[in-house]
């Protein structure tokens, strides 16, 4: 009795529902490809609450990467200011020594004369 019991149970278990279906051979003969789905034009769609939702973190994005652009804009034209200023500084601290330098020259000019004027008067 013992071995109908368990001949009846071992023949009534289900089959696995792990096992792939055998589509056999395709039709093409491109067995390497992977197999077509079929076309469903309305899966991707989605709410019009996640659309809204997506846009406004497309939007919250942009605005921070727009701020980003906007600080390292200002950081270069603060840079490109301070070149600029230090040239400028530069080219005025050279403008008087040039100045020094002639008027010096000309000092000297005029002590000069004077002197030999002086001496041709001792004289």
């Amino acid at each position: 009795m013992n071995m109908s019991e368990t001949q009846v149970n071992i023949t009534a278990a289900p089959a696995p529902a792990t096992t792939k279906k055998n589509l056999g051979m395709r039709k093409n003969g491109q067995v390497w490809l992977p197999a077509k789905k079929a076309f469903r034009p309305t899966k991707g769609l989605t709410s019009w609450e996640l659309r809204v939702k997506k846009r406004q973190e497309q939007a919250a994005m942009k605005a921070k990467e727009r701020e980003m652009k906007e600080e390292k804009e200002a950081e270069r034209q603060k840079r490109i200011q301070a070149i600029k200023e230090r040239r400028k500084k530069k080219e005025e601290k050279e403008r008087y020594e040039q100045l020094a330098a002639k008027m010096h020259k000309k000092r000297l000019e005029r002590l000069k004369r004077k002197e030999k004027r002086n001496k041709l008067l001792n004289s």
